[in-house]
């Protein structure tokens, strides 16, 4: 086994991601995959994709991980770390592959939205706490995690676990929960993520998966089961996002912290793909900034409008000044933004207009 880069010493950086990444077959047209005729490349992955899009946002940036030494792992390396991701603690293994996967052009959440997977097995599944860097991977100001790593294998539980233990120094720990059930096979206990989650400083949630895999109904009710963590925020998909603050800078309305929610946006979806995982990359740059809850749902909203007008899992996001300025408004301008395709141009556009004679 080879590490690519390895330092003795790794630079503290803003945000460190870690979790498996895979080679991404978009198809070139909608329909079922027994019918989509060709595929692009692309890549995915809900913790490298953070990284990525915090990086754009000029945060620095580490992924962590395990790819096979393979092209696909190449691949992989070459285009996160284009994006200026530090790649640098990636190993390669050379008896396990690099995951791939394929997928329709439909929403997730839609009943006919297919995802193929072949990823058992992968290099990524090798995580354990003995093969990765664990001290590349807290060397970061945030450690951003997610769920589905839990999923892969009893040694990436492991590591999970290793990485949301409580430990003097620790970086702030941002988790995701993000449950995908074709990940979880027969014995595996999708209750382990809300194990993972309490020992997190910041969850991500949605409403409708802290149903499907705990049982719970509602965001106070998912509050309530994660009583420890600093921040926890409740996506509501098209309805908004609810973020349940500790030590907030307003009167705690009681001991789960002030209740604060914010209304999405209304936008002209292109794609509805890789939206969660840009929310958490403008919510955590946002935090990175000291900025309030409130505006850290906002920011969390506009990145997801610009992976969500764009075709792609990732997309550029908001330059920061239009940003700051949007998520500035009062609630009634708020409510009435509507955002389409080529909206995060809007500052280059105008700036353009007034060179123009």
């Amino acid at each position: 086994m080879t590490v690519t880069g390895t330092r003795n010493a790794p630079d503290v950086v803003d945000v460190v991601a870690l979790g498996e990444s895979m080679v991404t077959f978009l198809p070139a047209r909608p329909g079922r995959l027994a019918d989509v005729p060709a595929f692009h490349r692309s890549i995915g992955g809900a913790e490298s994709n953070v990284a990525c899009a915090l990086a754009a946002a000029g945060h620095t940036t580490r992924w962590v991980s395990r790819v096979g030494a393979d092209g696909f792992g190449d691949h992989l390396v070459e285009a996160i770390g284009a994006y200026g991701v530090d790649v640098s603690y990636v190993r390669r293994d050379p008896s396990r592959p690099t995951g791939v996967y394929f997928r329709t052009a439909g929403d997730r959440a839609d009943d006919t939205h297919e995802v193929a997977y072949y990823r058992a097995g992968s290099a990524a599944s090798a995580m354990s706490p003995t093969e990765v860097d664990l001290e590349a991977a807290r060397a970061g100001r945030v450690l951003h995690l997610s769920g589905i790593t839990a999923a892969l294998s009893p040694d990436c539980l492991d590591l999970m676990r290793e990485l949301t233990a409580p430990r003097p120094g620790r970086p702030l720990v941002s988790f995701d929960v993000n449950h995908r059930p074709g990940l979880w096979g027969e014995g595996q206990d999708p209750d382990v993520l809300l194990e993972l989650a309490r020992g997190a400083d910041i969850v991500f949630v949605g409403e409708d998966e802290a149903r499907q895999a705990w049982g719970l109904h509602g965001a106070r009710a998912v509050r309530e089961a994660l009583p420890e963590p600093e921040i926890v925020v409740v996506k509501q998909g098209k309805g908004g996002a609810v973020a349940f603050a500790k030590g907030t800078d307003g009167p705690c309305e009681d001991a789960d912290g002030t209740a604060t929610f914010v209304r999405a946006l209304h936008v002209d979806v292109v794609a509805a793909v890789g939206a969660g995982d840009a929310f958490a990359a403008g919510f955590l740059s946002s935090t990175l900034r000291g900025l309030p809850v409130r505006d850290r749902l906002r920011h969390g909203h506009l990145a997801a409008a610009a992976t969500l007008t764009t075709p792609g899992d990732l997309a550029p996001p908001p330059p920061r000044t239009l940003a700051d300025r949007l998520a500035a408004l009062d609630d009634p301008a708020w409510g009435r933004l509507r955002l389409g395709p080529g909206w995060t141009d809007a500052d280059a556009e105008a700036a353009e207009e007034a060179r123009t004679p």
